[in-house]
């Protein structure tokens, strides 16, 4: 399977291109952002209170790094499990993002919100952290920096490698990529 490389932030036209299991790298900006970002975020919007950032069009990278060593921009920098983010994913997901990248997999109600916005869902591998780190050219924190590690922070990222595991039209790479292996 051929590698698609693709500019971050992502429009909605260029997530409807990208299928379950297309390898991508990614090069541009993308958002971190880890479960205590997200609560912050949530309640946020639930005092009705506008965010200190906008999400339109943005790609949330879960993720919180291991602090950076002298003359680098960040430590190891590996997914986090996305599930942990379910609770909120819905609501952030209605604020404008185009794509998400973590592990693992999602809920039915994360999913069913990713179709109805057309929203992608990437994963990166796990263990790999100080790989993917080197693809990561700065880290600059946006919002919530007492969250430390937590905070929001923006990713100047160049061939940042992550699979499709979910494609805005509900296609699960996790399910599709079992099934030839799988007794009948």
């Amino acid at each position: 399977m051929a590698t698609i490389k693709i500019q971050a932030p992502f429009t909605k036209e260029m997530v409807k291109t990208l299928k379950a299991g297309d390898n991508v790298l990614i090069s541009g900006t993308i958002l971190a952002a880890r479960d205590a970002a997200h609560k912050v975020l949530t309640e946020t919007l639930a005092r009705g209170e506008k965010l200190p950032i906008d999400l339109t069009n943005q790609t949330i990278y879960y993720l919180g790094p291991s602090p950076a060593k002298p003359n680098e921009p960040i430590g190891s920098a590996g997914p986090t499990t996305s599930g942990r983010m379910d609770k909120y994913t819905p609501t952030i997901i209605e604020q404008g993002i185009s794509a998400m990248i973590g592990k693992g997999y999602r809920s039915k109600e994360v999913i069913e919100s990713m179709i109805k916005h057309q929203v992608v869902y990437m994963v990166a591998v796990g263990g790999a952290a100080a790989l993917i780190s080197q693809s990561i050219k700065k880290y600059e924190v946006l919002a919530y920096p007492e969250l430390g590690p937590e905070a929001v922070a923006r990713l100047s990222v160049e061939d940042f490698p992550a699979i499709v595991a979910i494609d805005c039209f509900g296609n699960n790479f996790y399910e599709i990529g079992q099934k030839p292996y799988q007794k009948i």
